[in-house]
């Protein structure tokens, strides 16, 4: 985007093609451009329109809107397939949950990323496979592993099929891959500020109803509540398409409480482990808090270095991003050695596995991570190299969902 940004900046019809394409790299781009470009006429202009602050709310085009709308209440009607057909929820939702949300904001970016047929088919393929196998897949009354496996990791698999159609014809920009990520992050803030909402709503309606004697908690929560929870992650993601300020000030001041928070809850965590002499290696419900945990700790590390700009005059999210990275690589390397240590006494089975190959792509990448954070803090490379280190790692996320997804019932004979 930088370079097309020097090589058009004469150039006003391509120029707004740019910033139309995606909004928010044009800015964070251009912006950290200006300098170098400031005494450029058609520059000063488009750093005066991007950086005027607008109290008002857009609600975009009115084609988008009724986009949003009708794909809200098609969400919200997946949602119901159970109470209106009698399937039973639970059979349901465990198989399905995921094609709630996920189709729809495919087709959103399908739609606003003017997607030819060549990138829409096999999106849309894509998400039949996935429907028609995960309902095909057998599991007995208990569960089998692959099964529960598959359920989980089919989330994720559908998140790199909604990374395709976010992308576009940007599937090796690396910025684009960033957009992503920070579109993710962006989603929690906005969905759960949504949710806070909506949970506010629900309280006062039903307290106010109840105050003159009419009962509707069955009623609001079967329809309002519903399709509410459908539609949070439509609305959100509208909202901060088309409105990228409102939390593009949100998310890194976000990141920046919340690292050195964790760095220092980790490292009195992994004392506590030794104090209080809870063992990964033998037990298996910690094991499982553990790796949860180290879940969550990645994906703090991930959205902090997303939202982490170059700095020279401060170090200091640098060095806390560093020192949490190191931090994390301990334990992860600790659930790593009790799933080995596991595996050597009990033998393999396809939770062992499957949570194996999880920590050595976690560990991986936060080696790598760490290591491109360590030089920058010896001045040799600046946080973009961080950033490419991440994004370069994505596709080797979304393949082993697939392994685990598609081949594990088949290597594990659905056991």
């Amino acid at each position: 985007m930088r370079d097309k940004i020097l090589d058009q900046i004469n150039n006003p019809h391509e120029l707004e093609r740019l910033y139309r394409g995606n909004k928010s790299t044009f800015k964070r781009e251009f912006n950290a451009l200006y300098p170098e470009i400031g005494g450029n006429e058609t520059a000063r202009v488009w750093y005066e329109r991007l950086n005027y602050e607008d109290d008002e709310i857009s609600w975009g085009t009115r084609n988008e809107l009724t986009f949003v709308v009708f794909a809200s209440l098609m969400a919200g009607l997946v949602a119901k397939i159970p109470a209106m057909t009698g399937i039973e929820e639970e059979n349901f939702f465990s198989r399905n949950i995921s094609f709630i949300v996920f189709p729809f904001l495919a087709a959103y970016f399908s739609w606003k990323q003017k997607l030819d047929m060549k990138k829409i088919l096999p999106i849309g393929g894509a998400f039949f496979i996935a429907l028609l196998y995960i309902n095909l897949l057998p599991s007995n009354e208990l569960r089998s592993h692959t099964f529960t496996l598959a359920a989980i990791h089919l989330p994720l698999f559908l998140w790199a099929i909604l990374g395709y159609a976010f992308l576009g014809d940007g599937l090796k920009d690396y910025q684009k891959r960033l957009d992503y990520l920070r579109y993710n992050g962006d989603l929690v803030v906005m969905g759960t500020l949504i949710l806070i909402s909506g949970m506010l709503l629900t309280g006062v309606s039903i307290g106010l109803f109840s105050l003159i004697k009419v009962h509707i908690e069955k009623i609001f929560v079967e329809y309002v509540v519903v399709w509410g929870l459908a539609a949070a992650p439509i609305v959100a993601t509208y909202l901060v398409q088309t409105n990228p300020q409102l939390v593009n000030k949100v998310s890194p001041v976000i990141a920046k409480v919340f690292t050195p928070l964790v760095l220092i809850t980790l490292v009195i965590y992994l004392i506590s482990i030794i104090y209080t002499g809870q063992d990964p290696y033998n037990d298996r419900d910690f094991l499982i808090i553990f790796n949860i945990m180290l879940i969550g700790v990645m994906a703090i590390i991930l959205f902090s270095i997303i939202e982490t700009d170059e700095d020279v005059e401060s170090r200091f999210p640098h060095i806390m991003l560093t020192a949490l990275s190191g931090v994390t690589i301990l334990v992860n390397g600790i659930a790593l050695s009790a799933i080995l240590f596991r595996i050597a006494e009990w033998g393999i089975t396809p939770n062992r596995m499957a949570v194996l190959g999880g920590n050595l792509l976690m560990l991986s990448n936060l080696c790598i991570v760490a290591y491109y954070l360590f030089k920058g803090l010896r001045g040799n490379e600046g946080m973009e190299a961080v950033k490419k280190s991440i994004t370069s790692f994505l596709p080797y996320y979304s393949f082993w969902t697939i392994v685990v997804t598609f081949l594990f019932p088949l290597l594990f004979g659905f056991k």
